[in-house]
């Protein structure tokens, strides 16, 4: 019998990198990727621990975790000092900060 490929197991590999690549928008995507990821990696962790030598394709899924694990804690830590950054200088400040950066870069 040949063996299948285990269900999503590409996707969640690719949400796992999306996760550490959507850590730069406020956290919020990283966050909502690596959720995602996790969920699907488990489904498939279930099925594959049932019945291992139907399927292959495991390594995407082990790979895909980890990535979304690092990816969350990327995210959550960089939620964290967005809200912290907000909190103390505001959105004005914040405004400041980035017109000075362009302008000491000469943008």
């Amino acid at each position: 019998m040949e063996k299948q490929t285990l269900p999503n197991s590409t996707l969640i590999l690719v949400f796992g990198i999306l996760s550490i690549v959507g850590c730069c928008c406020y956290g919020v995507l990283g966050i909502i990727f690596a959720i995602v990821a996790l969920v699907l990696a488990k489904k498939a962790n279930v099925l594959y621990t049932e019945n291992p030598e139907l399927y292959d394709g495991y390594s995407n899924v082990k790979t895909g975790k980890i990535l979304a694990i690092i990816g969350l804690i990327l995210s959550i830590i960089y939620l964290i000092y967005v809200i912290i950054l907000f909190a103390t200088v505001g959105m004005d400040g914040y405004m400041e900060m980035i017109e000075e950066m362009k302008r000491s870069a000469g943008a």
